[in-house]
């Protein structure tokens, strides 16, 4: 197979939070989206990422985390709860890694 075969352009994919205590939180899942693959500014970004530098990691993240219209939800000053910024990193991460 070529690599020209696996090229394309990135895709909104679903992602929902179903963590329990979100639900009761909230009262019901939360669906966001993130792009099926990454742009290689983006790979990069998150490649060399400090583990323990959370607000590097947030400030990537915001830039996961998209509308259904695939634009960041976290813009013009809004920012998610940080229970909602947590488990929506945790998603990420597990959907970028698979």
């Amino acid at each position: 197979m070529k690599l020209n075969d696996l090229a394309a352009k990135p895709q909104l994919k679903e992602l929902l939070i179903d963590d329990k205590d979100i639900v009761e939180e909230y009262g019901e899942e939360l669906q966001f989206f993130v792009h099926d693959r990454l742009t290689i500014e983006q790979y990069t970004q998150l490649a060399s990422l400090n583990k323990t530098d959370m607000g590097a990691m947030f400030h990537a993240m915001k830039d996961l985390i998209l509308d259904d219209e695939g634009l960041p939800v976290m813009t013009d000053g809004n920012v998610l709860p940080m229970d909602v910024m947590n488990a929506a990193m945790v998603k990420v991460t597990e959907s970028l890694g698979k």
